[in-house]
């Protein structure tokens, strides 16, 4: 088996994003029952996919889902893609670009420890690749 170093940051990044996502997710859709009643579970990807309400998550949806399907390419990773991923979940979650998933989502962090965890484990593995040439 060969190991790639690369690839295995990339799964850990998009296992970090998907946990966030996913306390994201229930959080808005908690809000969502408190007006409009109980969702059933397969109700909820028809929402996250249609409603305007759950539109903000949709940026963080398809981050993880570039993330994964290079990482599950059969392909070397080429470098780029690595730095770009980094880059752009950087961008995301902590410059201030994006502004409607921006807002939101820092209204969920000062209103959610859960939140405040799952940024808090993406943001040590953007931390962990700092240091290397071009994350940023």
């Amino acid at each position: 088996m060969i190991v790639d170093p690369d690839r295995d940051r990339m799964r850990v990044l998009s296992s970090r994003l998907l946990s966030l996502h996913g306390v994201l997710l229930d959080r808005e859709r908690r809000a969502y029952e408190e007006r409009h009643g109980s969702v059933a579970s397969r109700q909820l990807l028809h929402l996250l996919l249609h409603d305007e309400q759950f539109s903000w998550l949709r940026s963080l949806s398809a981050m993880i889902a570039k993330i994964d399907e290079v990482v599950d390419a059969d392909e070397p990773l080429p470098p780029q893609s690595v730095q770009s991923a980094f880059r752009e979940t950087y961008r995301l979650l902590k410059s201030g670009v994006g502004a409607d998933f921006q807002d939101k989502y820092h209204l969920a962090l000062q209103d959610s420890p859960d939140v405040i965890m799952a940024h808090a484990a993406v943001s040590r593995v953007l931390s962990d690749t700092d240091s290397g040439p071009g994350t940023r």
